[in-house]
């Protein structure tokens, strides 16, 4: 079974051309699901005593399995937060897997890990962080998260230590009423409670607010977490004020840009995310707006022994690797065991250049404009809320909510496009989320025109 034969060799030929043909973007198919009867009918059983062999496995991947998938890339696919692996990315993901590279120690995986260190410092600079920064590459935001807030805590800990006063019963996190699911969720993982400050009509956290909090909060607050770019609306929190207030008060601000993070490539989006270089940690996914494949989170630390000193692991079994005093990755998260996943970014980055990511990102901040502009042009759409980053929401005029639906699956049926409904002030609207630089002005105008 593990022998490179020549089956196996006819095989990785088939698969190459296979990952050629799925890449070139105009064939790309938009896909869309099966139900399991579906799939039972037309794939059978695969996993049996004696094996179906390479090419049938492949056959039958290719020819129902990948079309009941959605092509997360595909430029009509417009929702949530999609993504769009760069062809050079993708490939070496390729080379990732075929590599066997364990990444959560230097003495193992050290040429791979000085490449991923590269490309976490080309973000920290994007954020104005300082020369010692550093972190790690996670799965995705709800680990980076969950990390940056255990490193929060036990900063919090290690603060009133020092000041020779107990920790609460229960610590706390602030957040805005529009921060990802995800942090309540990683608050829950720590039996900690989440508290929701209010945001105004421009739905940002701001200074004030959080200052006020904390004041009367005092030692409960293990952290304050802003977000850099809304799920839902693009939105970045105020973050110099919300970072001064932090700062004033010694408690860790932590900021969620695993979505809009990726805009700070871009010199006039810049602006908008002044204050960040304020935060204790950071987290941005190149697997969004970045062009790397899934999963690739960048968790950055300002100071990375606050991260190292409540994640580092240690046993007999890894008191080698501790003793040699190196930049060890399985230090910084929740993890021990790691892919280099972060490889795939760094090539495509050394591949086309950071001056090409800023590029791409711009275009697709400009399709959220123009595709602004239209809905302003149309009768039958109307915005409610000014493009922010890549991300349009706007509403069907005089629709209910089981039209909105009804659209959606019509889209989805005729592979049209998948865009779904969202909810805004607790009415339906739609969303476009422009992360791909291949997405069209006419394919914008197609969608808006199915909509009519």
């Amino acid at each position: 079974m593990h022998d490179y034969t020549d089956h196996i060799d006819s095989l990785a030929d088939e698969i190459i051309a296979y990952s050629r043909w799925r890449m070139e973007a105009d064939r790309m198919p938009l896909g869309k699901a099966l139900t399991e009867d579906e799939l039972r009918s037309q794939v059978g059983s695969t996993v049996t005593p004696s094996g179906i062999g390479g090419g049938e496995a492949l056959r039958l991947f290719s020819e129902v399995l990948a079309p009941a998938c959605l092509s997360i890339d595909h430029t009509k696919y417009l929702s949530f937060v999609p993504a769009a692996p760069t062809e050079a990315a993708a490939l070496f993901d390729v080379v990732v897997g075929a590599s066997s590279i364990y990444g959560g120690s230097w003495m193992e995986g050290s040429g791979a890990i000085f490449a991923e260190n590269e490309a976490l410092q080309w973000l920290a600079d994007l954020a104005g962080l300082k020369a010692d920064a550093g972190g790690v590459f996670v799965p995705g935001g709800t680990i980076g998260n969950l990390s940056a807030m255990v490193g929060a805590r036990g900063a919090a800990e290690a603060r009133l230590k020092a000041k020779g006063r107990d920790r609460p019963n229960r610590w706390c996190f602030l957040i805005s009423d529009t921060a990802h699911s995800s942090v309540p969720s990683a608050a829950a993982v720590m039996d900690a409670e989440v508290i929701k400050i209010a945001t105004g009509p421009d739905r940002r956290l701001n200074g004030p607010a959080v200052a006020a909090a904390l004041d009367e909060l005092g030692d409960r607050v293990a952290g304050v977490i802003a977000t850099a770019g809304t799920t839902n609306l693009g939105v970045i929190d105020d973050l110099r004020s919300v970072g001064e207030a932090c700062n004033e008060r010694d408690v860790f601000f932590h900021v969620d840009a695993a979505y809009g993070g990726a805009a700070l490539c871009v010199a006039e989006q810049r602006p908008l995310f002044d204050g960040i270089e304020l935060a204790d940690s950071i987290i941005i996914d190149p697997h969004k707006w970045l062009f790397a494949p899934f999963d690739c989170c960048a968790l950055l630390w300002a100071d990375p022994d606050q991260g190292r000193a409540v994640h580092a692991q240690h046993a007999g079994y890894l008191a080698f690797l501790d003793s040699q005093g190196d930049w060890n990755p399985s230090d910084f998260a929740i993890h021990l065991t790691r892919r280099v996943r972060g490889l795939p970014f760094w090539f495509s980055l050394a591949t086309y250049g950071t001056d090409a990511y800023g590029e791409a990102v711009a275009t697709t901040v400009e399709l959220a404009r123009v595709a602004g502009e239209k809905i302003r042009a149309a009768d039958h759409v109307r915005l409610v809320w000014e493009p922010s980053l890549s991300i349009v929401v706007f509403e069907r005029i005089g629709w209910t909510a089981d039209q909105y639906q009804a659209c959606t699956e019509a889209m989805m049926s005729e592979e049209i496009a998948f865009v779904v409904p969202s909810r805004h002030d607790g009415e339906p609207v739609f969303r476009f989320c422009f992360i791909n630089p291949r997405t069209t002005v006419d394919e914008i105008e197609e969608i808006l025109a199915s909509m009519a």
